[in-house]
């Protein structure tokens, strides 16, 4: 994938995307409607599956108190374009292009399959519209760099649908390290686990539904694959997308995003790795699938601390969230579940010999095995989509920007590629290139600790 941005979009045009991507479209780009404080907020919902309309009745549900209302909706199957068109009493089509060339549309909401999020993200910002879009951000490294130069280039708001980004436990978390209770970070983990039917991606199939159907049951398959490899229409590649690589990177993208960018927050400041492995395998569900049931990562970064994560869609027993310092330990979701909500994030001071590993920790934190810190319970779905609405306002940054998420998106992307590979990846963030061999500024070394 290029870097040149336009480049990108040609390539997206010659492959054969329902796209259309012009020189001129750069040359004149619109501006955008300035959104007072009293004006509603217009939003098309494009991706009517069964995220795409839960959220966007939470964003109905949001707009009743943030002046803003579902105006439009698309999805390249009739039947769920009329569901939701039926449910926001508004108008429904099969082309994104008509929600991005209506003017009176002020922001999109995608939640197609992974491999549309940025070709679609790109151009809606180009047509002035601010962008909410499902995690993760997009398919591939390359999107996520021109993801990040187009918010730059077109000053639009983009928030990454990963709500659990905007639970209070992670600005908390964020502190008490800054605050210096676990001091140097060493390593990070986390998981993801669930056991069902419907976390197996085994999503139920409308067996009407195609190309060559007519009426509510017909499929733009060719839209649908967009850049992907041309083949034949297959209802489980269409309904069960996230079994196939064209469309998803499976565990890693559906799932560890939502782990990744809650602990770049909590990190403190957004970082790329510089090394990333993984591993795991088909070991549980033998069907059409190519992505892995059970997976893990490791990601190494160049401050000098890791992430583990760990997953598996036949078993549903968590590991602690949780973050390791030489002088604490910090826990933000003690049940693992890091969507679930969890009352208290806690501290535990590392102890030697009898004494703190910290000297100072007494002093500044108290002599309890455990310090813990209440997080009050919220509507997180509610509190993002807010914020996404209050920045259209303000053009102010979102909870979880462009640049947060291109630093998740780059993890879970290069530990794709290190499974399929079979590979140790490195990233240079100057470049934004992965090889297969450390770059030399990185080559045995790690960043010192701070003295």
């Amino acid at each position: 994938m290029t870097n040149n941005r336009r480049d990108f979009l040609k390539t997206a045009t010659a492959l054969g995307t329902a796209a259309s991507f012009t020189k001129s479209a750069f040359a004149a780009r619109p501006a955008g409607r300035i959104i007072g404080a009293n004006d509603r907020i217009n939003i098309g919902v494009i991706g009517c599956g069964g995220r795409g309309s839960g959220v966007a009745r939470d964003m109905a549900i949001a707009g009743e108190t943030e002046n803003a209302r579902i105006a439009m909706a698309c999805d390249v199957y009739q039947k769920r374009v009329n569901k939701v068109a039926a449910q926001h009493k508004v108008k429904g089509t099969l082309d994104y292009r008509e929600v991005l060339d209506n003017p009176e549309i002020d922001a999109v909401y995608i939640a197609t399959p992974d491999h549309w999020h940025a070709a679609i993200a790109i151009a809606a910002m180009d047509k002035g519209k601010d962008v909410y879009v499902e995690k993760p951000m997009c398919h591939t490294i390359g999107e996520a760099k021109q993801l990040v130069n187009t918010v730059k280039e077109t000053k639009r708001v983009l928030q990454v649908g990963s709500q659990t980004t905007s639970g209070d436990q992670w600005a908390k978390a964020k502190k008490a390290i800054a605050d210096g209770m676990i001091g140097d970070m060493l390593l990070s983990q986390g998981s993801y686990h669930r056991n069902s039917f419907d976390g197996e991606w085994n999503y139920p199939i409308d067996a009407a539904a195609g190309p060559n159907s007519k009426g509510e049951d017909y499929i733009d398959w060719k839209t649908f694959l967009g850049t992907a490899t041309p083949r034949p229409f297959d209802p489980d590649r269409y309904f069960r997308f996230r079994k196939y690589w064209d469309y998803s990177g499976g565990i890693a993208t559906d799932l560890f995003y939502h782990v990744v960018a809650p602990m770049n927050i909590c990190w403190g400041e957004p970082q790329f790795p510089h090394k990333v492995m993984a591993g795991g395998g088909i070991y549980e569900f033998h069907d059409e699938r190519e992505v892995p049931d059970t997976f893990h990562l490791i990601g190494d970064y160049p401050k000098g601390h890791s992430l583990v994560l760990s997953s598996s869609l036949a078993n549903s027993q968590h590991i602690p969230g949780l973050i390791r310092g030489h002088a604490g330990t910090l826990t933000m979701v003690d049940h693992g579940k890091f969507e679930s909500y969890s009352p208290y994030i806690s501290v535990r001071p590392e102890i030697r010999n009898k004494k703190y590993i910290d000297p100072t920790w007494p002093g500044r934190f108290g002599t309890e095995e455990e310090v813990r810190i209440n997080v009050p319970q919220e509507d997180i779905m509610q509190k993002h989509i807010a914020n996404f609405l209050s920045c259209m306002r303000t053009r102010q940054k979102p909870t979880l920007d462009v640049e947060t998420g291109s630093r998740a998106q780059v993890l879970i992307t290069m530990a794709v590629q290190s499974y399929r590979q079979g590979k140790v990846l490195y990233f240079n963030e100057k470049t934004w290139e992965v090889t297969d061999h450390p770059p030399v500024a990185v080559q045995g070394t790690v960043a010192p600790k701070k003295a």
